[in-house]
């Protein structure tokens, strides 16, 4: 096939390389971009087309299921009459005769007539009878499964873990798009002065809605700034934001990382330490390792001491009892996350929770004897899934009994998280303030 810079093309092939390769979409989609060298002004169009066609895929496949008949067709063809009813149904800037012209060229150059023939067909049937109503579903389970294109096993969960109309609201959610926020890294530059430094650079932000570290990119990318470059601020969801200050770092004290890539957290704890102490920041690959070590070279931060190593394994390296403070960010299943990486919600399934869950478990084991008495220990993950979350937090302290809840999280977290935090423990629904999905748990050892 020849190469082609068409846009919606790279869409079907950007598309068809996530459900075949199981690609992450974030990543996959930068090297489409660099490798087809697209025109700038037509990312825009690009990500949103892939991005709103992964989100939706379900939707999509459901509005399509009456227009197909039992026909069999290939994944791309597939992806490319979902591509094309997306835009149809979601965007309203494309004049549909473009839509239709376009599909049926990328069907006639990857395919052949008939294709093309089929792919009109069905697009023209779509134009003429309508978008099939998602209201007619009698069960409401499924009826919210479709309308949200979660998968109904996910969706049947949520609802038992939540209640029908708090899943609904996370379902819906998952479907925005994510604002981009940044960490202001203050042992540099203050909130205001960054926020004023980036107005006089016409970059429109805004502080943020939930923590003080905040600011809000309203228009422009943050990362592609000089104040990102000059380590003046990093690139951070706002729920993650909360880790450190709810780890509470104090100077000069000594602090495991436990699974620490892309260092994130680790930089932020560094930060809040003002460049004194150390903080051992652990992975288990070393290409991620690398990962902390250049964040912490943008942001010159010297107290961060990356590590490749098994954290379950962390008994093996460090003495027991030498540190202050611990920070488990688990390997989560992302339920928290689906906003910037929709392709989770169809790969993971409730086997991949179980498994992460008994690794969880192990990880926290591994590094509690590795605190001193009286300190501290969080436990966090970007998913909102109770049997990774309050579940493994509840079987920690059954066998550790040395250890309990730390009520006194609550003051060390904004006010307006208060209503949230129970027992020393938050979790953050998308709804809530737009942030990612997050929990947070703070456990203390008895002295």
């Amino acid at each position: 096939m020849k190469k082609t810079t068409n846009v919606r093309d790279v869409a079907v092939e950007t598309l068809l390389q996530i459900e075949k390769n199981q690609a992450y979409s974030n990543l996959l989609l930068n090297s489409i971009i660099k490798k087809h060298q697209v025109n700038e002004k037509d990312i825009g169009l690009l990500t949103e087309i892939v991005y709103g066609t992964l989100q939706r895929r379900d939707t999509l496949d459901y509005y399509l299921a009456g227009f197909l008949k039992k026909s069999k067709i290939e994944a791309w063809v597939r992806i490319l009459l979902r591509i094309s009813i997306y835009q149809m149904v979601y965007l309203d800037r494309i004049p549909e005769r473009a839509i239709l012209f376009e599909a049926v060229e990328i069907a006639k150059m990857r395919g052949h007539k008939g294709i093309a023939s089929l792919v009109n067909g069905v697009l023209r049937s779509f134009q003429r009878e309508g978008i099939p109503n998602i209201e007619e579903i009698p069960d409401r389970v499924e009826r919210l499964s479709v309308k949200t294109s979660h998968p109904k096993w996910l969706v049947e969960k949520w609802i038992a873990q939540f209640g029908y109309e708090e899943a609904g609201k996370m379902c819906e959610t998952n479907l925005l798009p994510p604002t981009q926020t940044a960490r202001v890294n203050q042992m540099k530059i203050t909130v205001h002065d960054l926020l004023a430094d980036l107005a006089n650079k016409e970059i429109l932000v805004e502080p943020g809605d939930l923590s003080v570290d905040a600011i809000k990119g309203m228009k422009g990318n943050l990362a592609l700034t000089n104040a990102f470059k000059e380590g003046l601020l990093s690139i951070q969801d706002e729920s993650s934001m909360l880790v450190a200050r709810a780890l509470n770092p104090q100077q000069g004290e000594k602090v495991l990382d436990a699974c620490a890539a892309p260092g994130g957290k680790s930089t932020h704890i560094a930060e809040r330490m003002n460049g004194t102490g150390e903080i051992h920041s652990l992975d288990l690959h070393e290409h991620k390792v690398k990962l902390i070590k250049q964040q912490a070279e943008r942001l010159e931060l010297k107290n961060i001491l990356p590590e490749a190593l098994d954290s379950r394994l962390a008994g093996e390296r460090f003495e027991k009892e030498s540190f202050d403070r611990i920070l488990v960010d688990a390997p989560c299943s992302g339920f928290g996350v689906i906003r910037r990486k929709p392709d989770i919600k169809y790969t993971k399934s409730q086997q991949d929770v179980i498994k992460l869950a008994e690794l969880q478990s192990k990880i926290l084991q591994a590094v509690a004897p590795l605190l001193k008495r009286n300190g501290v220990l969080v436990y966090s993950t970007c998913t909102i899934d109770q049997e990774e979350n309050n579940d493994v937090v509840r079987k920690f302290l059954e066998t550790n009994q040395e250890f309990e809840q730390d009520n006194g999280v609550k003051q060390l977290l904004p006010e307006k998280l208060h209503p949230y935090i129970h027992n020393g423990e938050v979790q953050l629904l998308p709804h809530y303030f737009g942030t990612d999905g997050f929990y947070i748990a703070c456990l203390r050892k008895k002295g």
